[in-house]
């Protein structure tokens, strides 16, 4: 998160009203196996050395929220609301299962800004009710993208909903809903198959923000990496026995900041991008339930790594579209490559470690901070967070810290709110210290999952490149011995709270430490309790699940009410053109065509799409693309058509690809409308006039 308006908005968001959480899952009550998912066994190896079977299946599914007048989460821009659909957003889900010795997990990558703890414990839940005992907290590993383009709102804790002004329950259950039914589906599609891995570079497409915290860590350590960046993916191919390709999953860290705090179109940034290309290619089906092909691009450690590898908001194309697609399609051509080339089998079996620790309270043993005792500290941010990083700048700037007091704004908050837990840190707000619930989560999710020799290291938080080298390390030293050759950071997953920076450069306060909630020694405390983790999966051992989390499902607030009705000029329609289309284009150029429309929170189109491009064969007219494609744009502006200020102008816009086929096309937008007079919503659907592409 970026910006001054944490503090603008601070008091806002404690005000009205209570918001319901998500309705559970539409599937709830199909019958499943009740296999318990203890956290014990053999150990790593066991019955599972030498195994390369698995049970494996993949599941997609839609969870855009409201396309108009909802804060984007990211950027905490109070100015940047949604304003339409550039793509979709989805998550993706995979379910892998290891019948050496009867466990499983589930890996999804959801196309969000983070995931936050409620959704989490909504999506277990769901899972419960429908699968019993099958799926836990325990076993699923749900992460996020890091989009910043997305709509926010769906955070049980204040601080990540400050854009939002309170809590969006539209935008929570369209979340939760699409979360649980893609795991659902991957179940369904479960069949015997195998996993391959492949890993290599890929070069020019990220770049390190804050170099000069980077550079506080030690010159012996710099010297074992070529760069300042983790420029490695790693990449999973899943097939089939029957030969059916099921999908993949890659992690590699960057941030998908492409798109930038301007940018009101709803859209999965780089990484979206990347996982539309690959499975536009493999002929992805985005609208049934049926068994599809699901390209993951999943999160790493990429807490100081940005893609606008030019610098400041820079990623090299002529505007964030053409920057996203540069970023984006280098991510797709190298996991191409990669998925290629991926021969490698995993072998093994399945299995996890999750425990639930108190963030603020960590008592840190002497071997994780270099010799001395460490403490972790009640959440708090300081006062460079606000200035924000360069692809993302707020107010002031970077650096400010209690060791060097250069202004006199660090020198009170030094001397007046920081605290000596957090050391260098000039504290501006103390979210552990709010009542009646902290305004970030403190009791936070820490899970380790193997997938035969890879291994999943799964933080609720963003490490920078160090920070993520250093907890790899911590891991590998106890499972290389049992056979894992491979050990991955899976960023911002099942919960969030903030940045992890090392303990040097969180003495510099740049962005990144200053965004650590914890204190210095938040690094050390992680390394501590994933080396547990990590041993007690290679032991075969359980670990006390650690403290429960609170759950905030009933206390939340919103301060935007929903759509109280839609209007329209007299005379005219729902669906009207506005403005037509020319009647012939040649390719590469763009159709633009406007209608009288109704408000996209009437009805989401989860699944479906607000626009259709079609192009007429014989007597028939045929769909060749759709609101989530990425030559196609939804825009949604408020309209004033007096006496009332509910009217609404919708925009549909094509850019016709090189390979557009010529013929006969129109423009298709499906809409739904709200009476003022019985509230209900009805839908609507308006059509252009026919045109020739040349």
């Amino acid at each position: 998160m970026r910006r001054s308006s944490v503090l603008r908005l601070g008091a806002l968001v404690l005000a009205v009203v209570l918001a319901a959480c998500g309705q559970r899952g539409s599937r709830e009550g199909q019958a499943g196996a009740a296999l318990p998912t203890g956290q014990g066994g053999q150990g790593l190896g066991g019955s599972c050395a030498g195994q390369q079977s698995f049970l494996i299946g993949s599941g997609i599914y839609d969870i855009t929220g409201p396309a108009a007048e909802v804060g984007m989460l990211g950027y905490v821009e109070l100015e940047q609301q949604t304003a339409g659909i550039h793509q979709r957003l989805r998550s993706r889900a995979f379910v892998i299962a290891s019948p050496c010795n009867g466990k499983r997990v589930v890996v999804v990558s959801a196309d969000l800004g983070m995931v936050f703890q409620g959704v989490k414990q909504q999506v277990v839940q769901r899972l419960r009710a429908t699968f019993g005992r099958l799926y836990s907290e325990d076993n699923v590993l749900v992460s996020a993208t890091h989009t910043h383009s997305g709509p926010g709102g769906f955070s049980h804790y204040a601080l990540y909903n400050l854009s939002t002004f309170g809590f969006v329950p539209q935008n929570f259950e369209v979340i939760v809903n699409g979360i649980y039914q893609s795991i659902v589906l991957a179940h369904e599609h479960l069949a015997p198959g195998h996993i391959t891995l492949a890993a290599g570079e890929l070069l020019d497409t990220s770049r390190n923000r804050s170099p000069d915290a980077y550079r506080l860590n030690p010159p012996e350590e710099r010297a074992r990496y070529a760069y300042d960046t983790d420029k490695r993916m790693t990449l999973l191919r899943f097939t089939k026995e029957s030969g059916q390709e099921v999908g993949l999953i890659n992690w590699f860290a960057v941030h998908a900041t492409s798109m930038g705090m301007q940018y009101r179109y709803i859209s999965g940034d780089n990484k979206g991008y990347a996982s539309y290309l690959f499975e536009k290619a493999r002929g992805t089906r985005y609208t049934d339930s049926g068994d599809t092909f699901v390209a993951a691009f999943a999160q790493a450690n990429e807490g100081d790594v940005t893609p606008n590898i030019h610098g400041g908001e820079d990623g090299g194309g002529k505007d964030d579209f053409e920057s996203t697609e540069l970023s984006g399609r280098k991510q797709y051509e190298r996991a191409a490559s990669l998925w290629a080339s991926a021969t490698t089998p995993l072998t093994g079996g399945v299995d996890y470690r999750h425990v639930y620790v108190k963030m603020d309270d960590v008592e840190v043993e002497p071997a994780f901070t270099g010799g001395m005792a460490g403490h972790t500290c009640p959440a708090a941010i300081g006062l460079s967070m606000l200035a924000g990083a360069e692809d993302g700048p707020g107010v002031g700037g970077e650096g400010a810290t209690c060791a060097a007091m250069h202004d006199v704004v660090s020198a009170i908050t030094c001397t007046t709110t920081t605290t000596p837990c957090q050391a260098e840190k000039p504290i501006v707000l103390e979210m552990g210290a709010m009542k009646p619930f902290p305004w970030s989560p403190e009791v936070l999710p820490l899970q380790l999952v193997t997938v035969g020799n890879v291994a999943l290291v799964a933080v609720p938080f963003e490490l920078t490149t160090m920070a993520g080298r250093r907890l790899r390390e911590t891991v590998r030293a106890q499972l290389a011995p049992a056979g894992v050759t491979e050990v991955v950071i899976a960023g911002l997953a099942n919960a969030y709270s903030g940045y992890v920076a090392t303990r040097e450069e969180y003495a510099g306060q740049e962005y990144e430490g200053a965004s650590t909630h914890f204190g210095p020694w938040t690094l050390a405390a992680l390394q501590q309790h994933f080396d547990a983790l990590a041993h007690a999966l290679r032991e075969g051992s359980p670990l006390p699940p650690g403290p429960t989390p609170r759950d905030l499902c009933s206390q939340q607030t919103r301060l935007r009410p929903g759509v109280l009705f839609d209007d329209k000029p007299l005379l005219s329609h729902f669906g009207d053109v506005l403005v037509d289309a020319h009647a012939s284009y040649a390719r590469g150029d763009t159709v633009h065509v406007s209608f009288w429309g109704g408000h996209p929170k009437n009805n989401l189109h989860t699944q479906g799409t607000y626009l259709r491009v079609q192009r007429r064969t014989g007597l028939l007219w045929r769909d060749v693309a759709y609101d989530w494609d990425w030559e196609t744009k939804y825009t949604w502006r408020r309209a004033y058509c007096l006496p009332t200020l509910a009217c609404s102008h919708v925009i549909l816009e094509w850019t016709i690809p090189p390979e557009a086929a010529p013929g006969t096309y129109r423009l298709v937008h499906e809409g739904d409308w709200k009476s003022g007079w019985d509230g209900r919503v009805r839908p609507y659907r308006g059509t252009s006039r026919s045109f020739t592409v040349r």
